[in-house]
């Protein structure tokens, strides 16, 4: 994957767009269209309920609420960090909320010091994402952190 063309396809794509929510659903279909092998992409958000609830995305139907701290979108909200998953079945704490998922990585999203939801990414084939996927994908969440800021949204300090 030529993760610098698609970093300058996706500020290409959100760049002047002030909605929010026009920029997650465009970015989440940006992103599944755009890397092959993959069967979701999407937000989850922080709620004031103290879980993850549903965002835009692409892909089959996906469970609308996660409680913080629990399956991996969950674990890399709390811990502020990355969460890679070779095999979803081996992962102790994994939320199935597609059956075809078997690897998937979920890049938190911030501003600032702050974390206000992650960026899941779901595939039907074992370890799926490689380093430099990981390193591919944080890039393009941070290229749209940069672009697109939600207001008011419920977040933890990092």
């Amino acid at each position: 994957m030529d993760y610098e063309l698609l970093e300058a396809q996706a500020r290409a794509l959100l760049d002047g767009e002030p909605d929010f929510i026009a920029n997650c659903a465009n970015f989440a279909s940006f992103v599944f269209n755009a890397i092959d092998g993959l069967n979701w992409a999407g937000f989850y958000f922080a709620s004031e309920a103290g879980e993850l609830v549903l965002g835009p995305f692409n892909g089959r139907p996906a469970c609308t609420r996660l409680p913080y701290g629990r399956g991996v979108c969950g674990k890399a909200f709390t811990t502020g960090e990355t969460v890679v998953v070779d095999d979803v079945h081996a992962f102790a704490d994994h939320i199935a909320c597609d059956s075809a998922s078997q690897s998937e990585i979920v890049v938190p999203l911030r501003a600032g010091n702050r974390i206000y939801g992650v960026f899941d990414v779901d595939s039907p084939h074992l370890a799926r994402f490689s380093r430099d996927d990981r390193a591919g994908i944080e890039r393009l969440v941070a290229a749209f952190t940069s672009l697109a800021e939600p207001a008011g949204s419920p977040a933890r300090a990092n």
